[in-house]
């Protein structure tokens, strides 16, 4: 593997699993950081059979140890698959699966991007085995992304309603953040989209002049602060079919 390859799996690498280079590189170190720990703290609390619902490349899929690893995403001409590892495709309405068919079922930012989410929550609910657990991730505050497909930012009390609704019990819900790494994301968001994300040169040989910095007085700032957690990236939820 050449040079520029292996450079390239490694930035991928950090973009989902985000170690100390990623506080030099990645303008969505605190996100990305929240969202990777969320899942780490709690992917072994699933095992059997596991429906990846809307899995894309499975960035965390080695988080996992269960016997089997089913990986599904929608079918539309308009979600770019490129790269990705997906084993089957569904068409938005319906899981082609059978009722009771899987022991445990993840979901990584994928609810926003469902227009008829109450609907596919249902859809999960049914190829779930009764007790079966349900872990997800999803924001509560982030820029819209994957356009046109970004549809919806649930609170903590609405994304609750709807899987009460649909026969889960939420065992485990977490906010991914803080205030001021809520915060402190948003500023770097802003810079590098507004500076950067148009530019190849910028966005590589520049930008992380400015996110190392920025990253790290972040970091300080969320050690020195009280903590407040009432402005959050995004929820990490566990939940079980009754």
């Amino acid at each position: 593997m050449s040079i520029a390859n292996n450079l390239r799996a490694l930035n991928r690498k950090e973009q989902f699993q985000p170690g100390f280079l990623s506080v030099f590189i990645n303008a969505n170190y605190f996100i990305k950081h929240g969202i990777y720990k969320g899942v780490a703290r709690h992917a072994d609390k699933l095992n059997g059979k596991l429906l990846d619902f809307g899995c894309g490349q499975k960035p965390y899929k080695h988080l996992f140890n269960v016997q089997e690893y089913i990986g599904m995403d929608i079918e539309n001409e308009a979600h770019d698959h490129r790269d990705e590892s997906i084993d089957v495709f569904y068409d938005g309405k319906k899981i082609p699966f059978a009722n009771d068919c899987f022991d445990s079922v993840f979901s990584a930012e994928v609810f926003e991007h469902v227009f008829n989410l109450e609907e596919m929550i249902a859809e999960i609910n049914r190829v779930m085995k009764k007790g079966g657990l349900l872990l997800v991730t999803l924001p509560f505050v982030w820029q819209e992304h994957e356009k046109p497909n970004d549809f919806a930012r649930y609170s903590s009390f609405g994304i609750q309603h709807l899987l009460k609704k649909n026969n889960f019990e939420i065992e485990i819900h977490e906010r991914s953040t803080t205030f001021t790494e809520t915060v402190t994301q948003l500023r770097i968001a802003y810079i590098y989209s507004t500076f950067f994300s148009s530019n190849k040169f910028l966005r590589r040989f520049i930008s992380p002049f400015f996110i190392f910095p920025l990253n790290l007085w972040g970091i300080f700032l969320s050690k020195i602060l009280p903590g407040n957690p009432d402005l959050y990236l995004n929820h990490v939820i566990v939940a079980r079919k009754k």
